[in-house]
């Protein structure tokens, strides 16, 4: 743990249950090898979760059963620690690289960029084998050093992996990244899962005839129907039940930062395990058909409790065969990313036993925060501010402070007595700014994204000032209200939890409890409260609900207004890739002339970008306390 951060208050409710096969699983941790140094619920660094790792294994061990460790990709762009270094990840693929996991694939985030694609490519992808899965990406092989007369397209890791475990499993694995991804597609391309499918290597693979098991990893949701994140695990799982439908399937996804578990047939299911470091995934699974496992004796009735048999879902897919001679039984848990938690689970103790692995990647990840002036402060902050746990308007809502924020620091001083609009937009802003010392990382913790702003001199006020609505229609038409949601810590815009049929809940509560111990306090920390389609007991310490409202896609800032009416004109400023929209949505109000995008031109120098304005800001209006600043929640 960091020599800042805080540990956590709540332990776990009870032991995890280990079946024959078990899983640990990371997705989407964005760089933050350090934890959460404000954050209680995720106090624990990269080294902590090392000795964890090393512990879990060593229980395995003693337990005679399968554990495997699995990451589902995104750990560039969201922590200072990745972030600014030159090439992204250039600190922190190596801490990553302390763990030894047995599957990996890459996120949209190591696609993006050609460089962090090269050298994901090239390195990282090296370091772990035969274990990194691209089963639909490609990378161009010679296209470093510039556009080739023809490019030489090569897989960016292996398609599939099929390996036999400690305890004798058999297993085929595969790693699909989402269609639509967001990536470079000169230096890396996608094929759609629905092509990959008809491919022949992957119909060998599949059938395959000695595998006891299918895992499905991909930087992937696991529900279907996610507005613009659309997932093929649903097209991937079906594909492999036509060819094996006596062969249970497991998946892990990552991409929308969520806690999710979800059913698709009697023997196929797929977790997802949230974001930033911030949870750790634990599946386990009995009752799968192999000549090995059967030879074994069976694991004493005890450490079974608590699970949940597939069978029992009635919401599955109907078409699905329902035959009890193949029911799997499984459980699953998320974890707060915590030394208290890691003790709990690892040593059954208050404290957990740091390996001198562990200790060293700690020190490591010191060192490199130091070096790299991470810890510098540039002010107090005052409160917290978070992204959706206050309605827009309210003075803890972030982008409330981005527009005070945008308003005084975004200036052009050769301009500062234009009457200025700046429009910024939701995703710019990616986690709460939390009460306490405001660093460079925090800077890009809240704001990785180093986006320049333009603007469009002396546009007419009554054309400006449609604009912003004009740009929020299609993005703020959703199924929620302004009203107060009670899902919490779940990505924006994303449906609420569907809780599973009456049936299944109350099939779930009897063995949920049989286990269920009461806590030692009396009200639980805020965190995380999920619903997945096992019900609402996956959550490995108890929290009180977080309330989260709908926030615009975009926020306006205004500055340098008459104190009385309004302007005639203004200078319309806007993040660079919102040229084309704000474009479009002037033109939309019949204006005397036809704008275009050579009317946009550069308002800041270009280092003055959507990842400084706050930092400016804090340097300008939170000095009060900087040497004696309290951290809050």
């Amino acid at each position: 743990m960091q020599p800042e951060s805080l540990d956590a208050t709540t332990q776990p409710k009870g032991p995890l249950n280990w079946g024959e096969i078990n899983f640990i699983h990371t997705s989407d941790t964005h760089g933050w090898l350090e934890g959460h140094v404000k954050e209680r619920n995720y106090g624990a660094d990269w080294g902590d979760f090392v000795s964890f790792t090393k512990h879990m294994r060593d229980k395995a061990g003693e337990k005679n059963v399968d554990l495997l460790l699995i990451d589902t990709g995104d750990l560039h762009d969201g922590n200072g620690l990745s972030d600014v270094t030159t090439l992204n990840g250039e600190v922190t693929n190596p801490i990553f690289e302390n763990i030894d996991f047995d599957l990996l694939t890459p996120g949209n985030h190591e696609l993006i960029a050609a460089d962090v694609a090269y050298n994901t490519f090239t390195k990282f992808s090296k370091m772990y084998g035969d274990k990194y899965l691209t089963s639909n990406i490609d990378i161009c092989n010679n296209c470093q050093y510039g556009e080739p007369d023809e490019k030489e397209w090569v897989s960016m890791g292996r398609r599939s992996r099929y390996f036999t475990t400690k305890q004798g499993l058999r297993i085929m694995a595969f790693g699909v990244i989402l269609d639509g991804t967001n990536n470079n597609k000169d230096m890396t391309r996608i094929q759609p899962a629905a092509e990959m499918i008809e491919e022949d290597w992957f119909k060998d693979a599949v059938n395959r005839q000695d595998i006891d098991i299918f895992v499905l990893i991909g930087h992937n949701p696991v529900k279907p129907g996610i507005p613009k994140s659309e997932s093929s695990f649903p097209l991937l799982m079906n594909a492999i039940r036509t060819m094996r439908p006596k062969i249970p399937v497991q998946g892990f996804g990552g991409h929308t930062h969520r806690r999710d578990f979800h059913i698709y047939d009697n023997m196929s299911s797929a977790i997802e395990s949230g974001k930033y470091c911030d949870t750790v995934g634990w599946v386990s699974l009995d009752g799968i058909k192999s000549q090995i496992l059967e030879k074994r004796a069976a694991i004493p009735e005890e450490e079974n409790a608590l699970i949940h048999k597939s069978t029992m879902m009635e919401s599955a897919d109907e078409s699905c065969s329902k035959t009890k001679d193949f029911d799997i039984q499984l459980t699953r848990r998320y974890l707060d990313w915590n030394r208290l938690t890691f003790a709990y689970h690892a040593t059954g103790s208050q404290s957990i036993s740091n390996t001198p692995e562990g200790l060293n990647v700690t020190k490591g990840i010191t060192d490199s925060r130091n070096s790299l002036n991470l810890t510098f402060v540039y002010g107090c902050a005052p409160r917290t501010y978070c992204i959706s746990c206050k309605p827009f308007g309210n003075e803890g809502n972030i982008y409330t402070l981005v527009q005070t924020a945008a308003a005084a620091t975004v200036v052009d001083p050769d301009r500062s007595a234009n009457s200025r609009m700046i429009i910024v937009n939701q995703g710019a802003i990616r986690y709460d700014l939390v009460q306490g010392p405001f660093t460079v990382d925090d800077a890009y913790i809240v704001c990785p994204y180093t986006t320049t702003f333009r603007f469009i001199a002396d546009v007419p006020y009554s054309l400006a000032s449609k604009v912003l609505d004009y740009i929020n229609k299609p993005k703020t038409t959703t199924k929620r209200s302004m009203t107060l949601d009670t899902i919490s810590s779940q990505i924006l815009g994303y449906d609420e939890c569907n809780n599973p049929s009456a049936h299944n809940r109350s099939e779930l509560l009897k063995p949920k409890s049989l286990f269920r111990r009461v806590l030692d306090v009396d009200t639980p920390t805020p965190g995380y409260t999920t619903c997945d389609d096992l019900g609402d007991d996956g959550d490995d310490t108890p929290h009180s609900e977080i309330p989260e409202y709908t926030q615009p896609a975009h926020v306006q800032a205004t500055a340098a207004f008459p104190a009385d009416g309004q302007p005639d004109k203004v200078d319309l400023i806007f993040s660079d890739f919102l040229g084309a929209r704000i474009v479009t949505a002037l033109n939309s109000a019949n204006p005397p002339k036809n704008y275009t995008t050579d009317d946009t031109r550069l308002y800041l120098p270009g280092d003055f970008t959507t990842n400084t304005f706050l930092p400016t800001y804090a340097s300008m209006a939170w000095q009060d306390n900087i040497n004696d600043c309290p951290i809050g929640a």
